[in-house]
């Protein structure tokens, strides 16, 4: 598939804090991404670099083919729905979509208004008098219904209830599966969102730690339990992300090559296995203190870190 994105060791500073060093990714057509870490991983940065809202210190950004600042061909097809997205005080709800479809050429005004009596948002209402929640939704419509080739959620559902997040991520797969496009989601509910992804970027103290296919990652990062003599043998075929004893017993996770024979032998130990979810997987990459070299080896299979 095409590259929509491409980025070369990408740095940005700001007075001496490094944000964003040396990140190199791409990103394909018609592929859904989980744009995960902690909070000042670099994660908003970079999609603001992405969508021209600032700017690198260093490195090279092309989006579509292109440089993305003061390019009109490339921004009209780039959303950027942002965590705390901001709209003038005297719009009304009905006014933002209008503005909204007159900005995305592939605006889809009939999916638009399914949308606002999905989130039962009232069209006529101030922007200032709408709760976060009612904002978060209006953000969310204009994202979907912009159907822009290029489209970042970064952390879409603040003030969201339960039923409104399930709302926002049934009508975004049922879309995409209609409307394929690149769409980047950048969440801290992972587990809310794990079946959407379908590649994982994990950003850590600016760092690229993974870039990998999803399916791959929940089949490499597995929970061995038993015996800690047992558990050690096991675990020494790949690299340990996090360790709990009790008694004679172990609780181990692992990040390694575990296929059918590395199942048969854990069985043969007589230890349990548990796949890990994609959130658990997020945080002990994130919180080990080899993480940036586990993340490295991870996604290319190789020592050393990208």
């Amino acid at each position: 598939m095409s590259p929509v994105v491409t980025v070369t060791e990408l740095t940005k500073r700001y007075r001496g804090v490094t944000a964003l060093d040396g990140i190199n990714l791409s990103l394909t057509e018609d592929r859904i991404y989980g744009l995960l870490g902690r909070n000042g991983a670099g994660k908003t940065t970079l999609m603001q670099i992405l969508t021209a809202q600032n700017f690198a210190t260093s490195g090279e950004v092309t989006v579509f083919g292109q440089q993305p600042y003061e390019n009109e061909q490339v921004l009209s097809r780039t959303c950027f729905i942002k965590e705390s997205q901001t709209y003038p005080s005297n719009l009304r709800v009905r006014h933002v979509l209008r503005a909204a479809s007159l900005v995305h050429p592939g605006w889809d005004e009939e999916f638009a208004q399914r949308l606002v009596d999905d989130f039962r948002l009232p069209p006529q209402r101030n922007v200032r008098k709408l709760s976060r929640g009612m904002l978060s939704s209006l953000g969310i419509i204009v994202g979907l219904a912009s159907r822009a080739p290029l489209t970042f959620f970064d952390e879409p559902y603040l003030g969201l209830d339960a039923v409104a997040r399930q709302v926002f991520y049934d009508r975004l797969l049922a879309d995409y599966t209609e409307h394929p496009r690149t769409v980047v989601l950048s969440t801290h509910l992972i587990d809310e969102v794990s079946d959407l992804i379908e590649h994982v970027l994990l950003i850590d103290a600016g760092r690229l730690l993974l870039d990998v296919e999803a399916e791959a990652l929940r089949g490499q990062v597995i929970t061995v339990s038993g015996p800690v003599t047992a558990v050690d043998e096991f675990a020494r075929t790949g690299a340990e992300l996090h360790r709990v004893l009790l008694g004679g017993t172990a609780r181990v996770t692992v990040r390694g090559d575990f296929g059918p024979a590395e199942h048969d032998r854990a069985r043969s130990l007589g230890l349990g296995l548990e796949a890990s979810s994609l959130q658990d997987i997020v945080v002990r990459l994130t919180t080990s203190a080899n993480g940036h070299a586990a993340g490295s080896a991870a996604a290319t299979g190789k020592e050393g870190v990208r």
